[in-house]
C-alpha cells in the first residue's frame, strides 16, 4: 500500500481522543497496572508517546528535510518518560499528549509536504537509511502499536477472572510485540 499522508495525518489525529475515551478518569488500579515485570502500565505508555512527541517524529521529520543524510537521526530514549512523567497524573498526561499532538501535525501540515519531499532520506542511528514517507507511516504504525499494547495491558487485568473463556480472547493470547 502506498502512503497515504492524508491518511496518515487522519490517524494520527484521532490518537489523543481514543487515549482519552480509554483511559480518562479510570481507577489508578487500572492505570498503573502492568503484565509483570519490565512491562509499561497504560500510565507508562501515555508518558512514552509525550517523549515521542518532544523527541522522535517532528525533529526526525525536520532533519530530513534539512540535514538529509548527512545527518543522522539522535538515538530516541524508549525510557525516557520514566524522569519526564514523575509526578504528573494521568489526566495531566492524556492532556499533555493531546496538546502536543495538536501543535505537532499543525507543523507538519505547515510544511506543505510534497510528494518528493515524502521520497527525501534521512539516518536512522540504527536502522540506516529511512525516508520521510516511512518515518510518518511510522508514527502512525507507533500509535496503533502502542493503542493495542495497552488494550492488552488492560485485558491482562481479567485473565484469572474470565475463566475458560480466556481460550477465545485473542487479547489474552497476545505477547507484547514490541519491546518497551
Amino acid at each position: 500500500m502506498e502512503h497515504n499522508l492524508a491518511h496518515t495525518i487522519s490517524l494520527l489525529t484521532r490518537t489523543p481522543a481514543a487515549l482519552n475515551a480509554l483511559l480518562r478518569d479510570l481507577p489508578e488500579a487500572w492505570t498503573y497496572r502492568n503484565e509483570g515485570e519490565n512491562t509499561w502500565s497504560a500510565f507508562d505508555v501515555v508518558g512514552h508517546l509525550i517523549h515521542g512527541e518532544r523527541t522522535d517524529w517532528m525533529p526526525r521529520a525536520k532533519m530530513v528535510l534539512q540535514f538529509g543524510e548527512a545527518q543522522p537521526f539522535e538515538p530516541f530514549d524508549r525510557r525516557g518518560q520514566e524522569r519526564e512523567s514523575q509526578g504528573k497524573s494521568l489526566v495531566q498526561l492524556l492532556d499533555e499528549f493531546a496538546r502536543l499532538r495538536s501543535e505537532n501535525l499543525g507543523e507538519l501540515q505547515t510544511l506543505n509536504l510534497r510528494k518528493e519531499d515524502l521520497a527525501r532520506r534521512g539516518r536512522h542511528p540504527a536502522l540506516g537509511v529511512v525516508t520521510l514517507s516511512e518515518l510518518l507511516a511510522t508514527w502512525a504504525a507507533h500509535d496503533l502499536t502502542h493503542l493495542h499494547q495497552i488494550s492488552r495491558i488492560m485485558a491482562h487485568q481479567y485473565r484469572e477472572t474470565v475463566g475458560p473463556w480466556s481460550a477465545y480472547l485473542g487479547v489474552l493470547q497476545c505477547a507484547g510485540h514490541s519491546s518497551p
